[in-house]
């Protein structure tokens, strides 16, 4: 069962390597707030007792389908800045360890509908992880103004060329709805070319996508929850995919907040909130990127809380 889960969602990604970042307390109380397929959530509750616990999060119906049935288990299906909100209706007041799995899933990329990916030229531009969200990817490319798309494409895609494209989108969409992947990629073609056009469509989905989403902010409010839940000692486990979501993340490990801001008392001391458990982030091995390609952008930070 668990094979067909995880091949019709995703394989977790760096599965032994966040097991050991968790550093499991079998009678402990841990948080998965990526659930996806269960892969990761699996592997935690074989390493609990019957009474630890377990709370995973996933905004997306989909996901709930892969639901296990398991006592220890509380699904929450909700975006994981909730995860304060829930973590207090299941009486849980501090957790011994958190994981979170970023980005976007094997699953969304290989369903058509969804409007992921840009291999699918007839595919409707949508992008949304929960499917009941108002915005959508349509919303975002037919009605941004061309100051605040060209935001969103710097901001979230790190693309060069942010302004003039989407100068173009505001041009395509005088004459014609951007409605699927298609019309997104004529919108741009004047961008693309044999050799970068993968990774430039790459860029400009994973901003449009992000920007659906907010999942920068909902990243933040997520890690700034999770330290003060965490105990003494308690293990955070991130996975990120992109630069972006691992600055927050390495902010976060380094400086006690998000932002990076280095606050220091009045001797001019730093106040630390975590350590390190690695000083650099843990990549996938060579044997995981060829089984499983979405490993090659992994970037796993742990940190164990002071």
């Amino acid at each position: 069962m668990m094979g067909e889960v995880m091949s019709s969602y995703h394989v977790p990604v760096m599965l032994q390597e966040c097991l050991d970042g968790l550093s499991i307390d079998p009678k402990g109380t841990y948080v998965d707030v990526t659930y996806g397929g269960g892969g990761h959530s699996r592997a935690i509750l074989d390493l609990l007792d019957e009474d630890g616990t377990l709370l995973v999060f996933d905004q997306d119906a989909d996901a709930a389908k892969n639901r296990i049935d398991d006592p220890r288990l509380h699904f929450c299906e909700a975006n994981f800045k909730y995860l304060a909100n829930f973590c207090s209706y299941y009486g849980v007041s501090q957790i011994d360890g958190l994981l979170a799995d970023l980005g976007v899933s094997s699953h969304h990329l290989n369903e058509k509908g969804r409007g992921f990916s840009f291999r699918f030229g007839e595919a409707e531009l949508d992008m949304r992880m929960n499917t009941d969200a108002e915005v959508t990817a349509k919303n975002v490319l037919n009605t941004y103004e061309q100051p605040r798309l060209a935001k969103v494409l710097r901001s979230y895609g790190e693309l060069d060329k942010a302004s003039p494209m989407a100068n173009a989108i505001v041009s395509y969409r005088a004459v014609k709805p951007i409605q699927t992947t298609e019309d997104l990629e004529e919108a741009v073609g004047k961008f693309l070319n044999d050799k970068t056009k993968n990774k430039t469509l790459a860029k400009i989905y994973q901003a449009v996508r992000i920007e659906v989403n907010a999942e920068m902010s909902a990243l933040e409010e997520m890690l700034s929850q999770a330290t003060d839940l965490l105990k003494p000692a308690g293990r955070l486990v991130v996975m990120s995919y992109h630069s972006l979501e691992d600055r927050i993340v390495k902010n976060l490990i380094q400086t006690g907040n998000t932002s990076g801001d280095r606050v220091t008392d009045h001797f001019g001391n730093m106040a630390k909130v975590y350590n390190a458990v690695s000083r650099k982030p843990i990549m996938a091995s060579s044997e995981e990127i060829v089984a499983n390609p979405r490993a090659r952008s992994a970037k796993l930070r742990i940190a164990e809380k002071l």
